[in-house]
């Protein structure tokens, strides 16, 4: 095969290492957001503060190779009284040791203050996942979230101002989100230089808010097609600034009451996939510009599983694209001429 061009996997490298997560359902949440049913995506009911020093005591005697301390759900910098403190006060004995190798909490940004920050940091706090869902005021304000996009952002400059590390939530299709809007929140995401985002389309959860307004038609999801190309679109933007995607879609789980909503077990997957068709159509359209045409992708082995997407689902894609996909022991990808070894 005639190389024309050869490639990496476009995605930055991902976040990697064992979590201990700690689910502290609606735990200082101000009010409840119309789309969440904490207690049904973790299967945890909301508990007394003693419970999760109790939980966290368990947790950590447990034994397993060094991990990351993980405080999800609920908003940990609003916890109440002093249970942030206590709660990383008691795992720092366990970070001292190398036991826990970091220390990660989830919070709204509107739950920010600089010298709590400051705090926190000092008893062991590494990174702040802040529950930012959009930068669109419209859609802030539909899912009752209680603070404005400028507030998002500037709870990110504060997470970042403490010398701890970001991560940013969003929650694309959110009641009045449009794909325009995805598309400027990964825009101004990427331009707050996170250390990673999580992207997790809206489902209907029954039992909340949001599955009253879908029941009476003032709602509607977006459906799962237009979610992988809005997912894909993003990913293009996320690789080209570095930022890594840790999660696409919520973690399948028995018991999840989604009532409608973009849900698949290989969401992921599929958003991955069809942004690597994207990126290589990209590819092949400059080259075509130069009046050579490739009419093969050699794609390492190893990504064999993701290129064509869920049950192939993008062949019929790069067959019109008039490349052929073969597979191979290599390190890059190679757009070419002639054929490849599969």
């Amino acid at each position: 095969m005639r190389v024309l061009d050869s490639f990496p996997h476009p995605a930055p490298p991902a976040p990697r290492g064992r979590i201990l997560p700690l689910f502290l359902p609606f735990a200082g949440c101000p009010q409840r957001c119309i789309f969440c049913d904490q207690q049904a995506q973790t299967g945890q009911p909301p508990e007394p503060p003693e419970a999760a020093l109790d939980r966290l005591a368990a947790l950590l005697a447990a034994p397993g190779p060094p991990a990351e301390l993980a405080f999800y759900g609920g908003t940990f910098t609003s916890l109440p009284g002093r249970l942030a403190e206590r709660l990383l006060d008691a795992a720092a004995p366990h970070k001292a040791c190398g036991r826990l190798t970091a220390i990660r909490c989830s919070t709204r940004p509107d739950a920010l203050e600089p010298g709590r920050l400051a705090d926190l940091k000092r008893r062991g706090l590494d990174t702040v996942e802040l529950g930012v869902q959009s930068f669109a005021d419209a859609a802030l304000a539909a899912s009752r979230r209680g603070y404005a996009g400028a507030v998002a952002e500037a709870a990110c400059a504060l997470v970042r101002a403490a010398g701890l590390g970001l991560g940013v939530q969003l929650l694309p299709g959110l009641p009045g989100h449009t794909p325009a809007d995805f598309r400027r929140d990964i825009a101004r995401a990427c331009a707050l230089a996170p250390n990673f985002v999580r992207l997790y389309p809206c489902l209907v959860l029954d039992g909340t808010p949001l599955a009253a307004l879908w029941r009476a038609g003032r709602y509607a999801p977006w459906s799962l097609p237009d979610a992988v190309e809005a997912l894909a679109q993003a990913l293009l933007t996320l690789w080209d600034a570095r930022v890594p995607a840790a999660r696409i879609g919520l973690a399948e789980q028995d018991g999840l009451p989604v009532l409608a909503g973009p849900r698949h077990p290989a969401l992921g997957q599929m958003a991955r996939a069809r942004a690597l068709f994207l990126r290589v159509r990209q590819r092949v359209a400059r080259l075509s510009e130069r009046a050579e045409r490739p009419d093969t992708l050699l794609c390492p082995r190893r990504w064999q599983g993701e290129i064509l997407g869920q049950g192939n689902a993008l062949a019929a894609d790069y067959a019109a694209l008039g490349v052929a996909v073969a597979f191979a022991d290599v390190a890059a990808f190679t757009l070419g001429i002639g054929g490849g070894d599969g």
